[in-house]
């Protein structure tokens, strides 16, 4: 039972029309939430009359109210939309919206540091600016970095069957949602009763192979007799297997279609190299004993201009990776009430979720080399200096599948507490929550070990090394057996120099959350005022710990870093909406959050504004204006050491020759191209990133079956982290010893501790930090429409479409450095500048169909990408639009028994357009933050609503 008061409602035509047109094609479904706002239809015989409104919370304010559109644009994506429109998971809504114009790094994206998740960016903005909420609740970030450095969020575990609605809040929203809320807000809305129990059954897979899946949920209300305990308990499980590159011609061996007509280079399976005499074919057996490799497509190779040119090797390997990841996973989620009295009620809700996901980062991945203990070897037989590179086969392995990484998470989100009306007669609400997320990662790989892998090839291969070579006096001398190097080895060779690595990582967040509403605190001419006040405390923590193995060095070729912190943190919302006269509307929110961590506090205040104006009572127009923040991260305060090499320019040194800092290039190479070794970490002195918001547009709703809006989104972020610039600190340091800077300033103390000479002079290593130095700003534009026409005896057609484009975008990294044109520089982006999506739906009595579109701007094409240049490159140029289209039918054989047939990528578009533009030595010529080429998709689904007809 409901236990909230609520004021009378207004009768607002346009609220109304938008109300209806949010209803999905197939008609209201029964089991939904009964505070969704898709629920609000008015009867179909009376629809050109007015019709009272619940008051509502929906996101982008915190007092409950009956307009379903106001100062801040909210983009609906129900429970109906979701199976219509094709969508697996929860990942694929979000990712198809049109405002996730950006790129990102998903499960095509190889040995990338999170392989195993799915997140997205609105609007070419950082993944992390997102702030996601389940029920109105902040998510748990997940444990590992986003590229190795940025916090984010995993949204491939929540109950897609479970979910009642989506809602997407485009702009700053911090001064009601506090940290990261810069580029917008996701709010996942989970179902909170049904109709009798509902049992779903979809099973699917992939026209061209691969990917078959299972899915099956369960989901039953329970109440008790006197009506005071409510109970919602849902399942779902899931299990998909995964897509191997060699299932797709376009990525099952090197591109056969390269620039300027260039021929496929074969991978490097088994070679031989030089640094003064390049490649040495050095197998008396023609490559005959490794044949047998990669499915036996290994041959002997050449490369023209290489030496002696040959090499064993396949152009097959990028087939042995994975596009999309094996995945088997388990959800649950209880809602559940408990009616104290009729102005008080306890509530809880639970959501676990456990995932094991398994993909493979592909056999350029999967080598041994000499190079990583001695950087060369010398032969004295051939009084050369040489270098043995060797790739692992299935066939070394036992099958492939058998090196798979694998990722199990487990997470939780409990919350517990009590709402209601304080007092018998108050228009005041409260409600009162104590709530606890966790996720846990365990990062499970097999690796090769440094010291048993060396080994085994220098008993198997090198030989004993036979002294230092007689020209530097540094490298080892060795005779290898050629021969024996290439060969294939058995499974049990292979696995005696290999070892399982388990990285465990961990986040939490504990949060005590009061809230008091009032949507009557007094009354204006246009209505009644709102005002809404929250109060919250909480901690939350960060833990990633390597396997001891990685950190000590023990695994060949990779290395890891660890990290761990905590911090408290508290905040003060507090927002206030007054319908001054009947046409407008004011409100105002302010925010202020505060974290404490290692002794230190960083605080924010943020607020917004926003107007609402109704010249007539079919046209909205809308504004808003405010902050928006991003506290430092854990990770970006307390992220371990780690290393790195690269190269600078050493101005102090040069200086000291007679080579000033605008005349390097004449100074000795060892000190105008210093090859160094560089460490870098988190920093706890780092400040919040703070941008500046505002968005206006407007609405317009002429009848209860046709809208359309149109809005514009302004950026303006500052103080953005980034890593310190290594040029800048080497001039800094160089002018302080120099005398140029004050050698007691703080810029001079702060240079001359990171640049570590030693006694001679010469740099040895530079530490380099994270710091708030980059900004960028970003305009954007999202048009909408709905329609809807009863078509008689036919049925009825529904129409929606969302545009959204990218007017400009701009980013500058440090201070004094050009501003760079993210919209029109390929070099550093190659998001579309605009992305729209539509979906047109009949009904007609039993049958429903669905055909949903999404349509990507323009793009560069590869050679776009490769220099400054840009489009000025030769073979540069822009890829056309992209297009897909999913289908679906639904029928309902009873009313409680429906079955549908999807099909999603229905024309089973590929992304083949930009084939010639990549080498002859690429085995994915496609740009896989964009595109995919998982092809068509089909998927039966089955759905029994048991009791709903009684």
């Amino acid at each position: 039972m409901a236990v909230h008061r609520r004021s009378t409602p207004l009768r607002r035509p346009l609220a109304l029309a938008l109300a209806a047109l949010l209803l999905p094609a197939a008609a209201i479904a029964q089991d939904q939430n009964a505070q969704s706002t898709q629920d609000q239809k008015p009867a179909a015989k009376t629809e050109g009359k007015a019709k009272d409104l619940d008051k509502v919370v929906v996101t982008g304010s915190l007092i409950p109210q009956t307009q379903v559109e106001t100062f801040v644009p909210v983009t609906i994506i129900s429970a109906e939309d979701i199976q219509a429109r094709g969508f697996n998971n929860v990942a694929e809504v979000l990712q198809k919206s049109s405002f996730a114009t950006g790129g990102v790094q998903n499960n095509q994206s190889s040995a990338s540091f999170t392989q195993g998740a799915e997140t997205l960016s609105l609007f070419g903005l950082s993944p992390s600016y997102v702030k996601y909420l389940i029920d109105g609740r902040p998510m748990a970030n997940y444990p590992a970095l986003y590229n190795g450095t940025d916090v984010f969020n995993n949204i491939s575990g929540i109950p897609v069957d479970l979910v009642d609605r989506i809602e997407i809040l485009p702009g700053g929203q911090s001064s009601l949602y506090g940290s990261d809320a810069i580029a917008g807000v996701v709010n996942i809305i989970l179902k909170k009763n049904i109709d009798g129990a509902v049992l779903s059954g979809r099973v699917g897979g992939y026209d061209e192979g691969g990917g078959r899946s299972g899915r099956l949920s369960y989901a039953d209300s329970f109440a008790s007799k006197d009506g005071r305990w409510n109970t919602l308990l849902g399942v779902q499980v899931e299990k998909v297997d995964p897509v191997w590159a060699y299932q797709r011609d376009l990525t099952k061996q090197f591109n056969l279609n390269a620039y300027n007509g260039a021929a496929p280079l074969a991978s490097r399976d088994w070679l031989v190299y030089s640094p003064f005499t390049s490649y040495n074919f050095m197998d008396p057996n023609n490559c005959a004993n490794v044949k047998a490799g990669f499915g036996g497509t290994v041959d002997l190779q050449t490369r023209p201009g290489f030496g002696d040119t040959h090499y064993c090797g396949s152009f097959y390997t990028p087939g042995y990776r994975t596009l999309k990841n094996q995945k088997e996973s388990a959800q649950m989620y209880v809602h559940s009430t408990f009616d104290l009295t009729s102005d008080a009620q306890l509530y809880a809700d639970v959501l676990l979720n456990q995932e094991k996901v398994k993909y493979h980062i592909g056999s350029n991945y999967v080598w041994w080399g000499t190079s990583v203990k001695w950087g060369y070897y010398y032969d004295p037989n051939l009084d050369d200096f040489l270098n043995l590179q060797r790739a692992f086969t299935p066939e070394d392995m036992g099958g492939w599948k058998n090196t798979m990484d694998e990722n199990k998470s487990t997470s939780y989100a409990v919350t517990v507490g009590v709402n209601g009306t304080v007092g018998g007669n108050s228009n005041w609400d409260y409600d009162v929550s104590i709530s606890r997320t966790h996720y846990k990662l365990d990062e499970i790989s097999l690796a090769r070990l440094a010291d048993p892998i060396n080994d085994y090839f220098q008993q198997h291969v090198l030989g004993p090394q036979l002294g230092l070579d007689p020209y530097y006096d540094a490298y080892p001398v060795f005779t290898p057996n050629y021969a024996a190097f290439y060969t294939l080895m058995s499974p049990a060779d292979f696995y005696s120099f290999m070892g399982k690595t388990v990285s465990r990582s961990s986040t939490y967040d504990n949060l005590l959350r009061a809230q008091f509403t009032n949507g009557a605190l007094f009354s204006l001419p246009g209505g009644d005022a709102g005002v809404a006040i929250a109060v919250e405390a909480g901690t939350e923590g960060w833990s990633y710990n390597p396997d001891p193995l990685l950190l000590d060095g023990k695994i060949w070729g990779t290395t890891a870093v660890s990290g761990n912190g905590s911090r408290s943190r508290y905040a003060v919302t507090g927002e206030l909406r007054l319908p001054v006269w009947d046409k407008l509307t004011l409100a105002a929110s302010a925010r202020y959050d505060a974290f404490r961590a290692a002794g230190r506090t960083i605080d924010k205040p943020t607020y917004s504004l926003g107007l609402e104006y109704r010249p007539f009572e079919s046209l909205l127009v809308r504004g808003k204006y405010g902050t928006a923040f991003k506290a430092p991260t854990l990770a970006d305060q307390f992220q371990g050491v780690s290393g790195f090499y690269s190269s600078t320019v050493d101005y102090y040194n040069c200086a000291l020759l007679g080579f000033d800092a605008g005349n390097v290039d004449q100074c000795p190479a060892r000190y105008s191209n210093l090859q160094y070794f560089g460490q870098q970490s988190g920093n706890p002195d780092l400040k919040p990133i703070n941008a500046k918001v505002w968005s206006y547009g407007v609405v317009w709703a002429p009848t209860a079956r046709f809208s359309v809006s149109a809005d514009y989104y302004h950026w303006n972020i500052k103080d953005e982290v980034a890593l310190q610039n290594v040029d800048q600190l080497m001039r800094d340091e160089a002018n302080c010893r120099l005398g140029t800077l004050d050698i007691n300033s703080g810029t001079c103390q702060a240079a001359l501790s990171q640049v570590h000479r030693g006694a001679a002079g010469t740099v040895q290593s530079i530490d380099v930090k994270k710091v708030n130095i980059a900004s960028e700003s970003l305009n954007a534009v999202a048009l909408g429409v709905n329609y809807r026409q009863s078509l008689g005896a036919w049925g009825e057609l529904n129409l929606s479409g969302n545009w959204t484009r990218n007017l400009k975008h701009e980013f500058q990294q440090y201070p004094g450095d050009p501003t760079i044109d993210l919209l029109s520089d390929p070099y550093w982006s190659t998001d579309p500048k605009y992305k729209a999506s539509a979906s047109a739906g009949w009904n007609l009595g039993r049958w429903t169909t669905t055909v949903y579109a999404n349509y990507l701007g323009p793009t560069p094409n590869y050679r776009a990408t490769l220099t400054p240049a840009g489009y000025g490159y030769a073979g540069a140029g822009r890829l056309g639009s992209y297009t897909t289209l999913n289908a679906s039918v639904n029928f309902d054989v009873t009313e409680d028994l429906k079955l549908s047939l999807l099909v999603n990528n229905l024309a089973n578009r590929m992304p083949n357009m930009d084939v010639h533009s990549y080498p002859g030595s690429s085995g994915a010529p496609y740009n896989s933050s964009n595109f995919d080429v998982l092809g068509r998709a089909y998927y039966l689904e089955a759905k029994w609503s048991f009791g709903k007809s009684k």
